[in-house]
């Protein structure tokens, strides 16, 4: 084999960990600050639909998925196309307002949402060793997270302007046209006749006959609706509870994701799926129990609240990208990126969708002179609601998930 056929593998890690930091360069760009740039702009009651969007565009993805990058166009194409045209949204969403401002917003995630499952699918294509590289990989994701937050918030202290769209905007541009110099990954159901079936990805319900997955799945979108609490209102949180540069405050988030992704291989390893997912979803019992409790002291006890935040990695990498491993284990060859989009579907989309509009309806219920100088939110109550529920969604998962550990036999024939 000539070194011009081995240069590829060997620069592979690089270009997908490029991809990976601009894919939440691009969504942390806007995702954590949007709710205090519409508090500033007189747009306080669509904050719940802002936070919304995601979810809306999350459903839709997976049929995208199934009909469009499974099929017919190789992966990194599809990825170049939603990318340019999703910055183009970010760089024009400051001048509008209102429900053009949340129109132009849907358009952008409409855009998005695909290239989570994208990046995975693209990702998982050329990967080795899944359970091993792929955390080594999805870590270039959360530096480019932090890397928003911080250029954002600490050094353009853009929380509240039209600067996050403008950096956000443009590094979809730019991940746009990297995307065309990603290796080449062809649709893994190229040929095939499209049917009804395919399109709506229904291969992947499939997998809903075992019970092992079912009961993942279910957990999974239950466990989302407390989850959504937390993206929607918790950089509203500590902006009112007396941090400065909230964006910035939440990176230290994404700074503890850094470091369990790096050592992910290893609890992976040890704990099994079962075990990943259950710490994970304990350390969001955990997180909105310090939320609560910093609000409802007097003075606020802001120290848990940075450790509430400071949990996000092992909230984050051991319930999401364990998530992610496990269904691309358990999917077949064929239907991964259906599985993966289904994944999506249900955590990202519907869940979060439910749990944005919620968190909401909460909020408004605990909001004293809403609209008046004197606005006060009895934080310690919006928190305690999800944090038991999670706890009440942990025990049933703890009692009914039992891991197969037999391949599926796509992977079984690929490997």
């Amino acid at each position: 084999m000539s070194s011009a056929t081995r240069a590829p593998e060997t620069w592979i890690g690089p270009r997908l960990s490029a991809m990976m930091f601009l894919e939440f360069l691009v969504w942390g760009g806007w995702y954590v600050t949007v709710g205090n740039y519409m508090g500033a702009h007189g747009m306080t009651d669509a904050i719940p639909w802002a936070y919304s969007l995601c979810p809306i565009a999350a459903i839709i993805s997976p049929f995208f998925l199934g009909m469009v990058a499974d099929r017919f166009f190789a992966t990194e194409r599809v990825l170049s196309l939603m990318h340019l045209l999703g910055g183009v949204c970010l760089l024009a969403a400051p001048r509008f307002s209102g429900t053009a401002f949340i129109l132009v917003l849907l358009l952008h995630t409409l855009f998005f949402m695909p290239t989570l499952g994208l990046t995975n699918t693209l990702a998982f294509h050329h990967l080795t060793n899944r359970e091993k590289q792929f955390p080594l990989i999805r870590v270039f994701g959360t530096i480019g997270w932090i890397a928003a937050g911080i250029l954002i918030s600490a050094v353009l202290h853009g929380d509240t302007t039209a600067v996050q769209f403008y950096v956000a905007g443009g590094g979809a541009l730019l991940l746009g046209f990297y995307s065309l110099t990603l290796p080449h990954t062809p649709p893994p159901a190229a040929g095939q006749k499209a049917t009804f079936r395919d399109i709506l990805g229904m291969d992947s319900l499939a997998l809903l006959k075992q019970p092992a997955f079912a009961i993942f799945m279910v957990c999974s979108f239950l466990i989302c609706i407390p989850l959504a609490f937390y993206y929607s209102y918790a950089p509203v949180f500590v902006k009112a509870i007396g941090f400065k540069d909230p964006a910035f405050n939440m990176s230290f988030g994404q700074m503890s994701e850094f470091f369990f992704m790096l050592v992910m291989p290893f609890f992976f390893a040890r704990l099994g799926v079962k075990w990943m997912l259950g710490v994970g979803m304990l350390a969001w019992v955990a997180r909105y129990g310090f939320f609560a409790a910093a609000a409802a002291a007097n003075p606020h006890i802001l120290w848990l609240v940075i450790a509430g935040i400071v949990l996000h990695g092992i909230c984050y990498d051991f319930f999401f990208v364990t998530g992610q491993i496990y269904v691309d284990r358990v999917a077949s060859v064929r239907i991964r990126g259906q599985a993966q989009g289904f994944l999506v579907l249900v955590t990202q989309g519907v869940g979060m969708l439910i749990g944005a509009q919620v968190a909401g309806l909460l909020v408004k219920a605990n909001t004293v002179g809403a609209g008046t100088p004197a606005e006060t939110v009895a934080w310690s109550s919006v928190w305690l609601i999800p944090c038991i529920a999670a706890g009440v969604i942990l025990l049933i998962f703890l009692a009914t998930f039992r891991e197969s550990r037999r391949a599926p036999e796509g992977a079984r024939a690929a490997a």
